[in-house]
């Protein structure tokens, strides 16, 4: 047997796949079989001597990532292996879809297999490609998984709702839940969730020219009860508070729900980031929830910069580019602190003036603190933030020995050549001041890292 091959890999025919399989590792030569990776046994092992009896060695772990299309790979043999070109020891490294995966330290000799995610992919019965994808398939509402999904138009949005089924969505929610299967809710809570289904129709459109994508108030009828009223403190009062007749309200970015405009309540009812108002704190204060009134937001999708809590990443870190985030998250993990820690250190830098916010993409910059209300795409917006200055302020020395060796992109984070070409992206470091632009360049982008 060649070098590197892996137990099972002696050409013959493909057996049938183990259950739990949900990848598969492929080899450069097809006269061996592919690999199969379950849930229940993650570990690859290799065949050494067989003629002397077929000894198995541990030669890598390969584990699920976070969502449906990535996963871990950590090396557990005593030589190091190959992953995407890079001479791997011990340490753990992402791989997607794609990545070669080489059982040795070098190409010469061993066989090399492509990974490659199985459980990912589902077809329906007309062929249709479905992709499992968690983060999409969350109600916007109330942030967890669909249940018994409702899609509204215009936006198209999807909420939990039980009157009326999209069967379709449907599906994907049952394909998620079997290769997911920690998200199942218990009966208890399934039960609770249709008790708090209110939803009447499906899909709400309109005839009108240039109508606005803006739910507006209902229409009253001689059949209006408190569900037809604008919000719940129209027909009820809560927290000493009823809407006067006619009151102004604020209709919800996140969920689309009315409540009453009161500017001069000390509750926040408006992101300082982008404006939009946003109802979980309000009704949260209110003592008000779902069971009063179903499209409510949660009030994590709106809170105190200081009461948000992160635990990964945002996708949309250094612009989108994927090579600076990955290296941004093993310089978190090197500083021996976890990313919330970090995030809160940086924070009180904020909060002390000692960061330029000039490229904070947020409304009202100068009046964020950490006790600013954002929603959780503005935070998104506060974290991409913090993090450019972390990584910008990282001495050289503490980089990955991989980023530390690489030269500055003239263009900065404003180069677009990063979002297209891979090769690029690796061979340049985009975290930086842009120092060949265009002369149209405000100054702003100009400014030292961090302020005197």
């Amino acid at each position: 047997m060649d070098s590197g091959e892996c137990s099972n890999s002696t050409p013959s025919s493909s057996s049938p796949p183990a259950a739990g399989v949900w990848a598969r590792l492929v080899p450069a030569d097809s006269a061996y079989p592919e690999v199969a990776v379950a849930e229940d046994d993650a570990v690859v092992c290799s065949l050494v001597a067989p003629a002397a009896g077929g000894e198995e060695l541990a030669w890598c772990e390969i584990r699920r990532g976070g969502d449906a299309s990535s996963a871990t790979i950590r090396n557990l043999s005593s030589d190091a292996i190959i992953v995407d070109g890079r001479v791997i020891q011990q340490e753990v490294v992402d791989i997607k879809p794609g990545s070669e995966i080489v059982p040795g330290p070098q190409k010469e000799g061993h066989l090399a297999y492509t990974f490659d995610v199985t459980a990912a992919k589902d077809h329906n019965e007309n062929n249709v490609k479905i992709v499992l994808d968690i983060d999409n398939a969350k109600c916007s509402i109330c942030l967890n998984l669909w249940h018994d999904v409702v899609t509204v138009a215009p936006c198209f949005h999807n909420f939990c709702a039980i009157s009326w089924k999209n069967h379709f969505l449907h599906n994907i929610e049952e394909a998620i839940l079997k290769a997911f299967s920690s998200l199942q809710r218990s009966d208890e809570e399934i039960a609770l969730l249709e008790s708090y289904a209110s939803v009447k129709s499906n899909i709400v459109l309109g005839n009108q020219k240039n109508q606005s994508r803006k739910r507006p108030l209902p229409r009253p009828s001689d059949e209006s009860n408190d569900a037809e009223l604008p919000c719940p403190q129209c027909g009820t009062e809560f927290a000493g508070f009823r809407c006067n007749p006619g009151a102004a309200h604020l209709q919800c970015n996140g969920c689309g729900g009315m409540m009453p405009a009161r500017p001069s309540t000390s509750i926040q009812q408006k992101c300082l980031g982008c404006d939009g108002a946003f109802c979980g704190a309000y009704w949260y204060s209110q003592g008000v929830n779902s069971r009063h009134r179903g499209l409510i937001c949660n009030p994590e999708t709106f809170r105190m910069i200081s009461q948000h809590h992160i635990s990964r990443l945002p996708d949309t870190l250094h612009g989108g580019n994927p090579v600076e985030k990955d290296i941004t998250e093993r310089c978190i993990q090197q500083s021996g602190k976890t990313l919330q820690a970090v995030i809160s250190e940086w924070i009180a830098k904020f909060d002390n003036k000692e960061l330029d916010r000039s490229r904070l993409q947020l409304n009202n910059v100068d009046a964020v603190t950490s006790r600013t209300y954002l929603c959780n795409h503005c935070y998104n917006k506060f974290v991409d933030f913090l993090l450019y200055w972390f990584r910008v302020s990282t001495p050289r020395n503490l980089l990955p020995p991989d980023a530390a060796s690489r030269d500055n992109c003239w263009y900065g984070f404003m180069c677009r050549t990063q979002h297209h070409r891979p090769d690029h992206a690796r061979k340049l470091n985009h975290v930086c001041r842009p120092t060949r632009t265009s002369p149209n360049l405000p100054d702003l982008l100009l400014r030292p890292v961090l302020q005197q």
